[in-house]
């Protein structure tokens, strides 16, 4: 938490010295030993890419290690800098809440919120009507993100109070609303597909139907919300396009 009137959860400098520290050490090291070992391993009959190894044990030492041990340093800084990128920073006042991730921004404003939990590994904060204003994927601390909410007037759960709620999805099962089976079905296959992004916006696509979307073990669970319409008897849900991936 800092000392003004805001509360910032973030992974902390242990988290940034260990990655641009530590991964650049790491390659370094593996980039070493493999030049060292490149003789030895070009002579497994099961290893891919023997040709390379075989030219890498004919090249002198020391010169090679150390050029290996570079690339294997530069690798570790670039994986540093996507980690780094990757981090989730939530600031928290009393009147907003912001979330920042890769450059992206996200805000909810406090009297949006009825709610906020964590759900698994996902920060959660739900509205008025239940739906999801926002879903992030986080991995900081539990405590560290009540203390901030609650030391500014955030109604903080434990739990989700609707988890009973959600039933297992499967293809044209009945009670949802009109296009949201169309918008599973998109959504199904860019999970399957590891399409992240478009499996984001269909979960976006549906909250604006009134479904709120949780994924277990790559399976679509889903609940309804107080702004979802029923499709009435006999009508047929239209379908929806799958997100445009150009």
């Amino acid at each position: 938490m800092s000392g003004d009137s805001r509360s910032r959860v973030g992974g902390g400098a242990g988290e940034l010295v260990l990655m641009w520290g530590g991964f650049p050490a790491l390659g370094a090291g593996a980039g070493w030993l493999l030049a060292a070992a490149a003789g030895w391993i070009a002579d497994l009959p099961w290893v891919p890419w023997k040709g390379l190894f075989e030219a890498v044990s004919r090249l002198p030492q020391p010169q090679v290690g150390i050029g290996a041990a570079a690339i294997g340093a530069v690798a570790g800084l670039l994986l540093a800098g996507a980690g780094t990128a990757e981090r989730l920073t939530v600031t928290v006042d009393r009147e907003r809440t912001t979330l920042r991730r890769d450059g992206k921004q996200q805000e909810a404003l406090r009297h949006q919120v009825r709610i906020v939990l964590v759900d698994g590994s996902d920060l959660v904060l739900l509205d008025g009507d239940d739906g999801e204003l926002l879903r992030e994927r986080s991995e900081l601390n539990r405590d560290r993100l009540r203390a901030a909410f609650r030391a500014h007037g955030w109604p903080w759960a434990e739990e989700d109070p609707h988890r009973a709620a959600y039933r297992l999805w499967v293809p044209e099962l009945p009670g949802l609303p009109a296009g949201a089976d169309a918008l599973l079905r998109a959504r199904e296959r860019a999970i399957e597909g590891n399409r992240r992004d478009d499996a984001r916006e269909l979960r976006r696509e549906l909250g604006r139907l009134g479904v709120v979307v949780r994924d277990e073990e790559r399976r679509q669970y889903w609940r309804s919300t107080g702004r979802a319409v029923r499709p009435t008897a006999g009508q047929p849900a239209p379908t929806e396009p799958e997100p445009d991936r150009r």
